[in-house]
């Protein structure tokens, strides 16, 4: 019982780092509405940057999910 309560602990402190990239990927989709209403012109390269930014900061949350799935149905 307290080896499957640690995992549930652990699998749920692990995703803590999902967090941080929704109010990050927010933020910066934000940012790029304010600087496409500012310079229209650059509506395509705001866009690709923010869609590359947005995968990198995704990425940090698939690790944590990866990690939470390890700790429920891997380790025993």
């Amino acid at each position: 019982m307290t080896d499957a309560l640690g995992r549930f602990i652990g699998a749920g402190i692990a995703m803590v780092g999902t967090l941080g990239t929704g109010v990050g990927q927010g933020y910066a989709a934000g940012r790029a509405c304010d600087a496409i209403a500012r310079n229209p012109e650059m509506e395509s390269k705001v866009r690709t940057m923010l869609i590359v930014g947005d995968a990198i900061a995704e990425t940090s949350a698939i690790y944590s999910l990866i990690i939470a799935i390890l700790l429920l149905f891997v380790v025993k």
